[in-house]
């Protein structure tokens, strides 16, 4: 029986989860030939601000945009935990959960790995996962543009080839490219300010079907 392939890991606090997310995590299974994505909503994020929507909902918000995507999952081991949400212990749990074998690889953004080094004990998510860079079409990441510590090991350990990610369960960075959404600048800060502005129009295109309805029967974010 053939071992399954490479699952992508994305995390987030996803405040809420927005359309900019889903075409992330498509593109990333297309372009890095993942089985799948499993979704991971943050407890407490332990690097920014307390969430504005508490954990369950934020949980429940992710739930309702993946319904419909059967290669995608949602991990709510950080929100029942209740303790501050790392990557690195989220990637041991998820580690002893799939096994030593399987190929993991975390999904982040550009502007995200460029802040790598001060994440907590950031050189230990090679050991357990793979490490893809969401870009846009025509940008790449220069090692002589990142901190010392990080551009040392975006030397050693970047790769343009995909298959990369079948051939250990750990320890290479791949990029892989998306396209501009629309607008450019969706943001969850950008569909929180709408929501306390009063104003629902075209609300429902920045967001999964069933997150707007489940947002104004809940009375999240409003003024």
């Amino acid at each position: 029986m053939s071992s399954p392939g490479p699952l992508g890991i994305l995390g987030g606090t996803f405040d809420p989860v927005h359309r900019a997310h889903l075409h992330l995590a498509r593109a990333a299974l297309g372009q890095l030939r993942l089985a799948a994505v499993t979704w991971v909503p943050a407890g407490q994020p332990s690097h920014r601000h307390p969430p504005h929507a508490a954990a369950e909902h934020r949980l429940a918000m992710v739930q309702l945009a993946v319904a419909d995507e059967p290669r995608f999952t949602v991990d709510t081991g950080d929100v029942d935990s209740g303790a501050p949400s790392y990557t690195v212990p989220t990637l041991e749990r998820l580690r002893r959960q799939f096994g030593a074998d399987r190929p993991l690889v975390l999904l982040v953004g550009a502007d995200a790995f460029l802040g790598l080094p001060s994440w907590y004990r950031w050189q230990e998510i090679f050991r357990l996962a793979h490490v893809a860079v969401a870009a846009r079409p025509g940008a790449e990441i220069a090692a002589a543009a990142l901190a010392p510590p990080l551009a040392d090991i975006y030397r050693a350990r970047s790769s343009g080839r995909v298959s990369v990610l079948t051939t250990a369960p750990a320890g290479s960075i791949v990029g892989f490219e998306i396209e501009p959404v629309e607008p450019p600048d969706l943001s969850a800060t950008m569909v929180r300010e709408h929501l306390r502005s009063g104003s629902k129009a075209g609300l429902a295109d920045l967001l999964p079907p069933g997150v707007l309805d489940y947002i104004l029967r809940n009375h999240l974010y409003s003024a």
